[in-house]
């Protein structure tokens, strides 16, 4: 537990400041998160992180995230996009450079890895670029549904919620994790509504149970890649918490979910 407060409170004295100053800086942290938690998946297949694909899948992550055409005037807004698609086909290349010993199914790995990290910290430098307020509002749900979770499945939980996947998480904890939300929704709508603007503050509570239980299921499919490769943890850079992919595989499917619904 102190290992977890820790890395946890380093960790957020990193993110935190540099949310706050937005920008380049915040969006070089992010593009930087990105190409680790890459690296961390080509790590659970065994995949060089330095050979030409990994560099190229990483590099594709990078560019999905950070939006270049805001410092490149003659980019189309849509450059970020078109840059991992290019670095993509140049992945794919490898099919028909080394035919021999590089397939379609070889290529696809590097590509989704990249593209699974990118889109949605794509989508958390959008929403960082509406406001700072609705970034640690999403950061807080994932947190609230993360405890709640935990504290009402210990307490509750008795039915396995998907025991092939996760044979620790529960029903019980899942909802208990969805009350928690709801209840940190609850204190930041009555206390900041650009957290919800323009909707309604109705709207914000029934969007808040669908970022709860995607951020599950974010967490759910990131434990269901472990569990193939038959690893604990995607890394350990964070000491007590794991790797980059092990804190953020909640944002990697909210984010996308908030820009979907028009939060930001």
């Amino acid at each position: 537990m102190q290992e977890r407060l820790i890395g946890g409170g380093v960790a957020a004295a990193i993110f935190l400041p540099l949310l706050f100053i937005g920008g380049l800086p915040f969006q070089l942290l992010v593009g930087a998160m990105a190409m680790v938690a890459v690296s961390e998946m080509l790590r659970m297949k065994h995949l060089e992180m330095f050979s030409i694909e990994g560099v190229l899948s990483m590099l594709a992550a990078f560019i999905l995230v950070v939006p270049i055409d805001h410092y490149f005037n003659s980019l189309p807004t849509d450059a970020s996009v078109t840059g991992f698609a290019i670095i993509s086909f140049l992945i794919l290349a490898g099919t028909v450079l080394n035919s021999d010993h590089y397939s379609f199914d070889d290529a696809v790995y590097p590509i989704t890895s990249a593209f699974y990290v990118g889109f949605g910290f794509q989508n958390l430098i959008a929403a960082r670029l509406d406001s700072w307020e609705k970034v640690l509002f999403a950061l807080f749900i994932v947190w609230a549904t993360d405890i709640g979770a935990y504290l009402f499945g210990r307490r509750f939980g008795q039915k396995k919620l998907l025991p092939k996947v996760s044979p620790n998480k529960t029903i019980e904890g899942s909802v208990g994790g969805i009350l928690s939300a709801i209840i940190v929704a609850l204190l930041f709508g009555l206390i900041n509504h650009n957290v919800y603007a323009p909707h309604s503050f109705f709207w914000l509570l029934i969007c808040t149970i669908l970022f709860s239980i995607f951020g599950q299921f974010g967490d759910l499919v990131e434990s269901a890649i472990k569990r193939h490769f038959g690893v604990k943890d995607s890394g350990n850079l964070i000491p007590g918490h794991g790797g980059i992919l092990d804190r953020c595989d909640s944002w990697i499917f909210v984010f996308p979910i908030m820009h979907l619904l028009g939060l930001f």
